[in-house]
């Protein structure tokens, strides 16, 4: 394997992330203006399993969505 090809799999891999971390943090802030409960109150403070396994499927929707955009 050459050297050049790996740096830009990693490069590649690395610009891939900082979006992807990006917009999932978009997704929640989004998520969390447009729900009319404290999210944050409900996953910490009242500690929810509902709002922990919608959370857990909306994010791998989001990555689902992003997956099948890189490629």
């Amino acid at each position: 394997m050459d050297l050049n090809v790996l740096q830009t799999w990693i490069i590649e891999s690395i610009i891939y992330s900082l979006i992807w971390i990006i917009i999932m943090a978009i997704s929640f802030w989004i998520f969390e203006s447009i729900t009319k409960f404290s999210t944050r109150k409900e996953l910490v403070e009242d500690e929810n399993i509902a709002i922990w396994v919608m959370f857990a499927g909306f994010f791998i929707a989001v990555a689902i969505i992003i997956a099948a955009a890189i490629k």
